[in-house]
């Protein structure tokens, strides 16, 4: 998919995409509960690069486990990031943010941050090298030594396994049993459309966007999360 074909898929999904998701919360809540503890050394009044924020369910998460951070919300999707702004105004958390509608290359060189997140987005960008040119735009917009997390969809889709892995991840997906076709319908979406590949190599690509010995911490199905910190002559 193109950047205007990912924003109009957002657009079309926003207004009920927490309920949609709602019966996958137990996988969001064990990758968050790993945040505090990763970001634990940052500065009490950190700048937070959040991409691809969505709805704001981490920035909710970290806003009330950090009350001093402040974040900087980059959403390509205005539907979306509506919604965002909601759920973060509704919280008291609205005036710690700075809300940018765009991709990452779009966002003002305001500051540089003291940490990023960047979940399920780097799985859009098929190319290899495209890939890690989007961690080096993140590693180039944070302080040096300072800490990103993100998560992607991985798996060696060689694999003999893989084809009870996808069967299981479609089914918690669904919250239902589903159907052959559906799961052959996927197999070919993540093959065309999304850049699922072995986690080994995700961390080589992140390596290669200037980030150092990235930790894959956390696997739930195929969503898979690492941290790294940022190389100093980066």
């Amino acid at each position: 998919m193109n950047k205007d074909e990912i924003k109009a898929l957002f657009d079309q999904q926003a207004e009920g995409y927490d309920q949609q998701w709602s019966h996958m919360a137990p996988i969001n809540d064990g990758l968050y509960f790993f945040l505090g503890s990763i970001f634990a050394d940052l500065p009490p009044e950190s700048d937070i690069l959040c991409i691809g924020a969505g709805t704001g369910k981490e920035l909710l998460y970290l806003g009330e486990r950090f009350p001093n951070w402040t974040f900087t919300v980059i959403e390509p999707s205005a539907k979306m990031l509506t919604v965002c702004k909601n759920s973060l105004q509704q919280a008291g958390m609205s005036d710690r943010c700075y809300f940018h509608e765009g991709y990452l290359e779009t966002l003002p060189q305001r500051t540089q941050h003291d940490g990023a997140t960047s979940f399920l987005v780097s799985q859009f960008i098929l190319n290899p090298d495209d890939r890690s040119a989007f961690f080096r735009e993140i590693a180039g917009r944070l302080k040096p030594e300072s800490v990103m997390v993100s998560t992607d969809l991985a798996a060696d889709t060689s694999a003999p396994e893989y084809e009870k892995l996808l069967s299981l991840w479609l089914t918690v997906m669904a919250n239902a049993k589903v159907s052959e076709d559906m799961i052959n319908r996927v197999k070919t979406a993540y093959n065309t459309d999304v850049a699922v590949i072995p986690a080994k190599q995700i961390g080589e690509i992140i390596s290669a966007g200037g980030f150092e010995h990235p930790v894959q911490f956390y696997q739930a199905g195929l969503i898979h999360g690492f941290y790294a910190v940022r190389g100093r002559d980066c």
